[in-house]
């Protein structure tokens, strides 16, 4: 009896840079290392040029083409991964030059999100941004994209094998937008109920395995992935959590962020992203252990800037606190709150500027009402606020988280 071996084989990967001073080269091939091991891969190597911009025809010099060449055949490199945008003419002559599949760093968060997406509206907005980012792209496969078509309809001078690939992909692309488009009305539509029921929302949002969905799970138990993964998380999770001064509040997780996002990424997650815009307060998670939480900060207030958020309380929430040794070193910006989301540490200081930054002044009352005035409490249930009756032969104990308009009508009540 023959025995197999059936296990997957790891991909290896080399990953490649140029450094033209337009950004951090050093950092971004830290974050692309990172990418490729979210993806399942393993990155083996990394290689890196300076230049003043990307040559025309390879991206990197020819010398360091060959170089590229010669490492993937003495490594078995199964892919290469440059960590800047390529052009199709520039991904056929380095695949022709070292015979080995190539992609960019949009390619690959692509993949990554193909990966992650769970939901149907995930999953449409990925295929979205694929078709988007493919169909420019289409002119640049090589011969056996020209090829006439071969059958009953196609022949004679025909359309071009291209034409046709590029006319099916325009017209998917316009059907999932419809389909997003009745998925964001029924998002809307939600939202929209939330603000006459009254419910509060607040938005999770910060660059990708800062801890986000570690937190969400830590403060209403929801079950969210979370791994130490980049975009772990896609797909928004919403779930009520109840404040220590009684107020409820609906939590909402989003997609995680990183630097040189491609615009038609934003674009396709757009939808997503909103439920932070429309948010009534904003946690800014922040990995604080990292050496440029700073530019991290400064990407997601960036983005919140773009949707239109500078109207609500934005709160930096230094996450991952535990990892550093040294508390002085942990920065004490104005507002912001220090938690480590896995054991709990801060959250009660969190759940603290949550309440300080509700749109709406609250104060829990503990009461005791007289029968006679019973209706106070059918005024307090009405609108929520009624946390806990009970009666007694005095009269009715309650206890009630009351807005400051109506602080005056209960004050006389007050134990």
């Amino acid at each position: 009896m023959e025995m197999y071996d059936n296990s997957e084989k790891i991909q290896r990967a080399l990953l490649v840079g140029i450094d033209t001073g337009e950004y951090d080269a050093e950092s971004s091939m830290k974050e692309l290392y990172e990418l490729v091991k979210s993806a399942g891969a393993e990155p083996v190597a990394s290689m890196m040029q300076k230049r003043e911009k990307p040559d025309g025809a390879t991206c990197v010099g020819s010398g360091r083409i060959e170089e590229i060449r010669d490492f993937c055949k003495q490594n078995e490199i199964d892919f290469i991964v440059f960590d800047v945008e390529l052009t199709p003419t520039q991904i056929r002559n380095i695949e022709e030059a070292t015979d080995v599949r190539t992609i960019d760093r949009t390619m690959l968060i692509l993949d990554i999100f193909a990966i992650r997406a769970k939901t149907n509206e995930g999953k449409l907005q990925v295929e979205l941004a694929q078709l988007k980012y493919l169909l420019p792209r289409l002119s640049g496969k090589g011969k056996e994209m020209s090829r006439l078509g071969g059958g009953v309809g196609t022949r004679g001078p025909g359309e071009t094998k291209l034409e046709t690939d590029k006319r099916h992909i325009r017209r998917r692309i316009e059907s999932l937008k419809e389909e997003l488009a009745e998925m964001t009305g029924r998002r809307e539509r939600r939202r929209e109920r939330r603000r006459k029921d009254g419910i509060i929302t607040v938005a999770i949002v910060g660059y990708t395995n800062a801890g986000k969905s570690t937190l969400m799970n830590t403060l209403t138990q929801a079950g969210v992935l979370s791994e130490n993964k980049l975009f772990a998380t896609l797909d928004p999770t919403s779930r009520a959590l109840k404040l220590p001064n009684g107020v409820s509040v609906m939590m909402i997780d989003t997609v995680g962020l990183v630097r040189r996002l491609p615009h038609h990424l934003v674009e396709a997650f757009k939808s997503t992203l909103e439920e932070a815009a429309d948010a009534d307060i904003i946690l800014n998670v922040c990995d604080v252990s990292g050496e440029e939480y700073k530019l991290h900060l400064d990407v997601t207030n960036s983005l919140l800037r773009e949707l239109g958020c500078t109207d609500r309380p934005v709160i930096p929430v230094f996450n991952k606190c535990d990892l550093i040794a040294d508390p002085d070193d942990i920065p004490h910006d104005s507002g912001s709150v220090r938690i480590c989301a896995k054991s709990g540490m801060g959250i009660d200081s969190l759940l603290a500027a949550i309440e300080d930054n509700l749109p709406v002044k609250l104060k829990k009352f503990r009461l005791l009402v007289p029968f006679s005035d019973a209706s106070l409490l059918a005024a307090l249930r009405s609108t929520g606020a009624l946390q806990s009756e009970e009666y007694t032969a005095e009269g009715i104990l309650a206890e009630a988280v009351v807005e400051e308009p109506f602080w005056h009508k209960v004050v006389p009540y007050k134990i």
